[in-house]
């Protein structure tokens, strides 16, 4: 809820900043402000200069052009440590935290209290506790933090923050990886804080968070500031603003298969230590949505059928073909496409260019003589990369670089030039805004239309419900049920995916 502050001057400010990298200027002329006690939200499009613009507030760019101001002071930023010191602290998508050490440590890490020259341990949980309970998480601080889930790997990052004094902070997609509940959980935190008087600067591309946990929106456009409005603005303005259209469809699912197409996917009794006895088919031009709360299988299900994992009894079969468990390449050459649910990890080489990362899974097939044709290779990616419009300085650029939305669609780029009729999306616009979005649902209708088949594993079931045709619920690694998307409700598919309902199979 949108909090009144007597004292409204900027904690922080960037005005009239500018970015470039190399040619290709990426901030022009942006000013922004975070003031205590507030929750600025920072909106726009995947490679709007987002990611710039809270890198030049924590420390890790200096701007170009204009100045970095605290409490109405230009300042300079030379390091993330300059920033710290003036009570900056950023909270990244991806967690800054060492899984093997413990919750303690990881809160104090790098200002370890000692005594007589050695690591003073109870000097360095009492402070961290005291970090802890300013949030009010009751965790044991001698836990491996790899042992906790996100949502309280999410809150001992906030405590860690807070321990250093912090009065300005910046959370980049925090509830990206969260639960619902666990939204909840972090956005009561963000309360506590606002009444503090910290002040924050929130990215999200859920747009029904900003409502509920925002002041007032800043809107960026390919690298300009476009306006400021409340959090209260309806939703497709934010869409216009953000894409300069407006998008008259957030899922624009074309017809699904008839009930008379061919089988392109059957899935048999497929069993494993994380989920048994899955059985489901898709035909050609189908969507299957498949959903179910977090650890119900999903996720293993899928790698199981792109070879990724084995699996200890069934079969998979892609257009009459029985495919070898454990064999991506077999499963690559019949013709089965895996868009992974962490795309950094497992879906692309980071220090690789666009590229190098849309040929990998032809490299072979496309060999002439035993060697690799990169002319064709290069010709393929240029003409999908201009197609799929990846935004980017050329092909050569290091695909590490791109924001998270351009990622998403080089990986499935990769399955276009590979020719897959089989498609299996495994959260598949996570971390994308929604012009990205409709983009990504596009090009799940080309392969559709092109008489292939898609298996898509959403946590948002809107999205299920929205890009499906049918839909498998999984629940506790078994089949919970299958419902017509035309028939599906929210209400509908969680009843399925609770663990408190008896299952009927």
């Amino acid at each position: 809820m949108p909090h009144s502050i007597d004292d409204d001057r900027p904690l922080l400010t960037l005005e009239n900043v500018s970015k470039s990298f190399g040619p290709v200027r990426v901030i022009d002329d942006v000013t922004v402000h975070v003031r205590p006690g507030r929750v600025q939200v920072l909106l726009g499009e995947n490679g709007a200069g987002k990611s710039t613009l809270i890198k030049m507030m924590s420390g890790v760019y200096q701007p170009d052009a204009g100045r970095v101001l605290v409490d109405g002071e230009a300042v300079h930023l030379p390091n993330t440590h300059a920033a710290e010191k003036l009570g900056i602290a950023t909270i990244h998508q991806e967690l800054n935290l060492v899984a093997s050490l413990s919750v303690a440590e990881n809160v104090m890490m790098g200002r370890f209290p000692t005594r007589f020259g050695l690591v003073d341990r109870r000097e360095l949980k009492k402070r961290a506790r005291a970090a802890l309970d300013l949030i009010g998480l009751d965790v044991d601080v001698d836990q491996k933090v790899g042992e906790l889930g996100i949502a309280r790997q999410q809150l001992v990052e906030i405590a860690k923050a807070l321990s250093i004094d912090a009065r300005i902070l910046i959370l980049d997609e925090p509830t990206a990886a969260l639960t619902r509940h666990e939204t909840e959980i972090l956005f009561r935190v963000v309360e506590q804080l606002r009444a503090r008087g910290v002040g924050m600067l929130f990215i999200s591309h859920h747009l029904d968070e900003i409502a509920e946990i925002g002041d007032t929106v800043a809107v960026l456009r390919d690298g300009a500031f476009v306006a400021e409005v409340p959090a209260s603005t309806d939703e497709d303005e934010l869409v216009r603003l953000m894409v300069g259209r407006d998008i008259a469809h957030q899922y624009p699912r074309t017809p699904g298969s008839e009930s008379g197409s061919p089988v392109v996917l059957q899935v048999e009794g497929l069993t494993s230590k994380t989920f048994r006895d899955v059985s489901f088919e898709v035909r050609a031009g189908e969507v299957l949505g498949i959903a179910g709360l977090v650890g119900a299988g999903r996720t293993e299900v899928v790698r199981a059928i792109a070879g990724v994992d084995k699996y200890d009894s069934g079969s998979v079969t892609v257009r009459g073909k029985r495919l070898k468990k454990g064999d991506v390449a077999g499963a690559i050459a019949a013709g089965v496409g895996h868009v992974p649910e962490d795309r950094k990890a497992q879906g692309l080489v980071l220090g690789a260019s666009v590229n190098d990362n849309l040929g990998y899974a032809t490299l072979a097939s496309s060999a002439k003589a035993g060697l690799v044709d990169f002319a064709g290779q290069r010709a393929k990616a240029d003409e999908v990369a201009s197609t799929l419009r990846i935004r980017m300085r050329d092909i050569d650029q290091e695909i590490g670089s791109l924001s998270g939305g351009n990622q998403q669609k080089a990986v499935f780029g990769r399955w276009i030039i590979a020719g897959s009729t089989v498609l299996l999306l495994d959260e598949p616009t996570r971390g994308v805004d929604v012009g990205a979005k409709v983009e990504i649902y596009e090009l799940v209708n080309r392969i559709t239309d092109a008489g292939g088949a898609v298996v898509m594993v959403s946590s948002e079931l809107p999205e299920v419900m929205g890009m499906s045709d049918r839909i498998l619920v999984m629940r506790d690694g078994v089949v919970a049920g299958e419902v017509a998307a035309a028939d599906a409700t929210q209400d509908t598919l969680m009843t399925l995916a609770a663990r408190d309902v008896p299952l009927t199979n």
